[in-house]
């Protein structure tokens, strides 16, 4: 199996690089200057975004991250085992945990992201640093973990999506039109801090 390239990395289990490829750079650049105490991640899969926050913010300080995930994966999918897809998620953040110097605390939500989301919501969640949308690539799905992350986003936070082109050849089953829908409509409560095969944006106003 293919292995992301941070920290203790080898330990863990992983069927693919895509969090080294994609979003470990940017994950790099912003993390450090926003020092993320809380953060919520939409798609899990493996755990190697989690496993890379644990290890990597974990050294500094106690952080809360809460994990989104139906573990039952999308068309892109079809021929993945999902149940071990699930199995490795439980083992490699179990592991990053337990080697942390502080406390993690991971909160697994298995369901949907807009219920989900819509809960987290109503509980009144809304002071979250760091959101990453990594889950579907739909555009409809996209727009509304757009907008609910937004909700959830302290100002100040910011908010990251993978795949911005994934999928070009139909539009409504790519990410990058629900993107920029929500940038436009939401241009004058945010700025633009990384753009390339993904975006991310820092909240400047209240919802």
């Amino acid at each position: 199996m293919n292995v992301p390239d941070f920290g203790q990395s080898q330990d863990f289990t992983f069927s693919n690089d895509w969090f080294t490829q994609t979003a470990q750079r940017n994950f790099e650049l912003i993390l450090p200057k926003i020092q993320p105490k809380k953060i919520l991640e939409i798609g899990s899969y493996e755990g190697a975004s989690t496993c890379y926050v644990i290890e990597t913010l974990g050294r500094s300080s106690p952080i809360e991250i809460h994990c989104v995930d139906t573990w039952l994966g999308g068309q892109e999918h079809r021929d993945v085992n999902m149940l071990e897809v699930e199995s490795r998620f439980l083992k490699n953040t179990e592991l990053a945990i337990q080697r942390s110097s502080n406390r993690i605390k991971l909160v697994r939500h298995k369901g949907f992201s807009d219920k989900v989301l819509a809960s987290l919501l109503a509980s009144n969640q809304c002071d979250f640093d760091f959101i990453y949308v990594d889950g579907s690539h739909e555009a409809p799905d996209v727009i509304v973990d757009a907008i609910l992350s937004f909700r959830l986003l302290k100002v100040g936070g910011v908010l990251g999506f993978d795949d911005y082109i994934w999928g070009m050849d139909n539009i409504l089953m790519s990410p990058k039109i629900a993107i920029d829908s929500f940038v436009n409509i939401y241009s004058k409560k945010l700025r633009i801090v990384s753009l390339n095969l993904q975006i991310f944006v820092q909240k400047t106003a209240p919802n």
